[in-house]
């Protein structure tokens, strides 16, 4: 998969290919978090399907999960500045036969969504009530 990713980036030229890769792996995360993950060895269907909004949105927990307070400098690395960059790359996945899309989907549907930067940092918290026993 990450050659592939490397030449769907170079044919873009917007992305590099870890954005590519991340977005793939935020969308099986959002699937787990939203309870639409699909079964070892089965196949997507509908009750699959991930809504732009829930992407994004775990895209962001994913991110902050790895990241922690650098995941808007990683996204900005990336080129990753709007919630519209994730839809340009699902649909530039979904153009390059990864990804496909339901009827209804459209790239409307990641535009300016939230404050992408303000929600990666938002609400986070280092060691919040935990004792280092320093």
């Amino acid at each position: 998969m990450q050659r592939e990713m490397l030449e769907i980036a170079e044919r873009d030229g917007r992305y590099p290919a870890e954005a590519f890769e991340f977005v793939l792996e935020a969308l099986r995360h959002a699937q787990a978090m939203f309870d639409k993950k699909v079964p070892p060895g089965g196949r997507v269907e509908e009750e699959h399907h991930v809504t732009g909004r829930e992407l994004l949105e775990g895209l962001c927990d994913l991110a902050r999960r790895e990241f922690g307070l650098m995941a808007p400098t990683v996204f900005e690395r990336w080129n990753i500045l709007r919630t519209d960059d994730v839809g340009e790359i699902v649909y530039t996945l979904i153009d390059a036969g990864i990804l496909s899309s339901h009827e209804g989907d459209r790239r409307e549907d990641f535009h300016n969504v939230f404050d992408l930067e303000k929600v990666l940092v938002e609400g986070y918290r280092i060691l919040d009530g935990v004792d280092l026993g320093w």
